[in-house]
Order: C-alpha cells, then sequence, then structure tokens
C-alpha cells in the first residue's frame, strides 16, 4: 500500500480544508442560533445557513465527493476519498454541506448501482442536486436487528404491486423537512434461500399507510432538524418498480451499501476524534490550575500522547480497508471493514472523553462540540451493527486464515 495521497486528493485535501475554516467552523454558531431559534422556530426546520453554505460548496466543486462514479460524483476512490471524509467528521454540519451526509450517501449509492431509470429520475437526481432527503427503514423494535434476518416487517408482492407492513425506527433522517422518500427493507419470500427473502423498496414519505409514530431522543436530544423516528407501515401499497434491482435482493443491495459507508463514517468519526484533541490540546495549554497549565498536571501528557496513538493507528487501518475496497473489492475487505467499524469508534468515544474531562464543567455543556461528538461516536458502535456482531465476523474469519495456512483445525 502507497500511504501516500494521489495528487487529486491532495488537491481536494487543500479545498476542503479551507472551505471549512472560511466557511463551515465560523458557521456552526450560527446554525446552532438558528436552529434554537425564536418562538415561530420549531426544531425540525432547516437552518437557513445550511442551504447558503451547500450553496458554496457546490459552486466550489465540493459536492458528492464520496460517489466514485464519475458520472454522479468526483469519481474518487475509497482511498482519495477517506482524508476528505475524516475532514468534514470534525464537524457535524459538515457532512451535509457537501450532500455526504448518511443516510441520503448510501442511498444514492444504491441508486446509483441498482435503480432503475424511472427511479434513478424521480429520486437520485434530486438527491444528488440536494434539493431532498431520504431515510432508510431496516430496523425494527421487536427484534434483534443486528441480526438481520429476524426482520418480521413484509413487502409483499400482490400481482403489479408490493405492499409493506410493519414498524421500523431509528430510521435515521426522516424527522428533516426536506425528507422526501425512504427505503423499506422487508420480507418478501420466506420460503427462499435465507439471504433471498428480503426486498428493498422505495416510498415517497407521503404515501398513505406510512405513518412517523414519534421521533426518538438520544440522550436526551432529538439530532434535530435530522432526527431518528419509529415509522410505521399499514397496507402501503406501491406499484412493483417500487421494488430496487427485483425482489429478493435486499440482501445483496445492503452488503453493498454498507461496505463504502462503513469507511466514510469510520473516516468521519477519526475526524471527531482529530477535533477533539485539538479542543483538548488548547484547552490543557491555556488552562491555569495549582500554578500551572493543566497540561502539565499528573497523566495528562500521558493522555495525549495515548490518543494521538490511538488516532494515528486507527487511520491506518482505516486506510488499509479503504485500500483493499479499491484492489480487491468487498469480499476482500470483510474482516479489515469489521475491524475499523470496532476500533473508531471506540477510539473516538475514549478520545472525545478525555477532551471532556480536560474542559471540566464547560465540557459538560453545549459551549463546546464535545458532548454531541461524544454522542455521535457512541451511536457509531451500535449503527451498522454492533461491535460484537463485528468482533464476531472478525473471529470468524480468523480462524478460517488460520485453518488455511495450517492445513487443519484450529
Amino acid at each position: 500500500m502507497d500511504f501516500a495521497y494521489s495528487t487529486r486528493a491532495r488537491d481536494y485535501i487543500e479545498r476542503l480544508n479551507a472551505f471549512m475554516a472560511e466557511h463551515v467552523l465560523p458557521a456552526e454558531p450560527i446554525y446552532r442560533r438558528q436552529l434554537a431559534g425564536g418562538a415561530d422556530w420549531t426544531r425540525w426546520n432547516q437552518p437557513p445557513v445550511m442551504e447558503e453554505l451547500k450553496a458554496k460548496a457546490k459552486a466550489a466543486g465540493l459536492w458528492n465527493l464520496f460517489l466514485p462514479d464519475v458520472e454522479y460524483g468526483a469519481g474518487l476512490s475509497n482511498v482519495d476519498y477517506a482524508p476528505l471524509a475524516e475532514i468534514t467528521g470534525c464537524s457535524l454540519i459538515a457532512p451535509e454541506v457537501f450532500n455526504g451526509n448518511a443516510p441520503d450517501t448510501g442511498n444514492m449509492e444504491v441508486l446509483v448501482k441498482y435503480g432503475s431509470p424511472a427511479q434513478k429520475d424521480a429520486w437520485l437526481k434530486p438527491l444528488l442536486a440536494g434539493e431532498i432527503r431520504s431515510a432508510f427503514c431496516m430496523t425494527e423494535p421487536e427484534v434483534a436487528s443486528s441480526d438481520a434476518t429476524n426482520m418480521r416487517a413484509t413487502a409483499r408482492i400482490e400481482g403489479d404491486e408490493v405492499v409493506l407492513d410493519g414498524r421500523k425506527w431509528w430510521s435515521s433522517g426522516i424527522g428533516h423537512p426536506h425528507c422526501k422518500m425512504l427505503i423499506f427493507m422487508g420480507l418478501t419470500d420466506p420460503d427462499a434461500d435465507q439471504h433471498r427473502r428480503h426486498s428493498m423498496v422505495l416510498a415517497p414519505l407521503d404515501t398513505p399507510g406510512v405513518k412517523i409514530e414519534r421521533m426518538l431522543p438520544v440522550f436526551g436530544s432529538y439530532d434535530a432538524p435530522f432526527g431518528h423516528g419509529e415509522v410505521s407501515f399499514t397496507d402501503v401499497r406501491l406499484p412493483l418498480d417500487a421494488v430496487i434491482g427485483g425482489p429478493g435482493r435486499g440482501f445483496e443491495i445492503a452488503q453493498g451499501r454498507l461496505g463504502p459507508g462503513r469507511i466514510h463514517h469510520c473516516m468521519r468519526v477519526i475526524g471527531a476524534a482529530e477535533r477533539a484533541l485539538e479542543l483538548l490540546c488548547q484547552r490543557a495549554t491555556s488552562r491555569i490550575a495549582f500554578g500551572q497549565p493543566l497540561a502539565r498536571l499528573g497523566g495528562n501528557p500521558d493522555i495525549v500522547a495515548n490518543a494521538r496513538m490511538a488516532i494515528e493507528q486507527a487511520r491506518l487501518l482505516t486506510l488499509k480497508a479503504a485500500w483493499l475496497m479499491d484492489t480487491v473489492g468487498i469480499k476482500g475487505a470483510t474482516s479489515e471493514i469489521s475491524q475499523i467499524k470496532v476500533v473508531a469508534p471506540g477510539m473516538a468515544q475514549r478520545v472525545i472523553d478525555a477532551a471532556i474531562q480536560m474542559h471540566g464543567g464547560a465540557g459538560l455543556s453545549d459551549d463546546v462540540e464535545l458532548t454531541a461528538l461524544l454522542a455521535y461516536a457512541r451511536v457509531l458502535r451500535i449503527a451498522d451493527g454492533p461491535d460484537e456482531v463485528h468482533r464476531k465476523l472478525i473471529a470468524k474469519l480468523e480462524y478460517q486464515r488460520q485453518q488455511a495456512r495450517s492445513g487443519g483445525p484450529t
């Protein structure tokens, strides 16, 4: 693996860093004020500054950077896009600024790879333009959704229609005022092969029978205007051409969706850890206690050193996973993708927690970004598969690798 970024990547890194410093980071307090707003403001409105930032990013050519297909995006490899995802990860509002926010990124990737011309025209085009947002409805409250074969919600084929029934939750992005479409994954044929039973279906949010039952808080915050919803589907009838790629391809599509997405998530959370370490060091060198800077007290030098080493290790492992994705594909990178999904959010959680501790009471407030960053890192240890599921897969693949090397059981 070549550790040097390509010429294209370095150009994007320079431009993106400059845009973040000039436009995005200074806009964070404005965004928060507008979101809090006055008496006529609700938390599910889009702060006007976000649309201003999106227009500037589009004009600067910093738009849809995550898509490797030049017809739709910047045409960057996973390795080239990885440092850009890290840069945007230092700010919770940045991914949307560049039209690189989940779950829209994954939904756009699905439509690029599996969508029909009509589906692309109806939904991919406005998503690429940043005109609408979308949601992904897979997790269910009644079953352990870490095992996706448990899904009870159904997507039955009845003649020339597909009928959706069931309940989903943690449908991220569904609270956004611009959310117009969702992707629903449901059971189509319970008698088929285990991984050919499910389908993914495109549904306009205003389809009769689709109801947002409630918005779910995360650590007491509703993550507005984005939000995570519990959604019921009652006899939701859609034309058969709303099924993505045809019936029974839900698991295939899900795996294609999750590979790049996990790399994006991990690089963004590494960016969050970098932001936290920067804030930690600023606080440690400027705050005086017992006659000296916090940086010199107790084990604080060890905390900074350990944070730096942990970030570097997580970044290198994530870049290796991205490189394998580019060179041998998802199957060849399966273990590494699961490894980073465990390593990166756990590392970020520890680094951000250390930054909160260094800030004392201020670290618990909203005066700095740390509490929101901590919630993001902690949530990521469950989203896209909990740590335990990834560890199980890593161990299984390691047993297979060791057996292949030794020629016998391990």
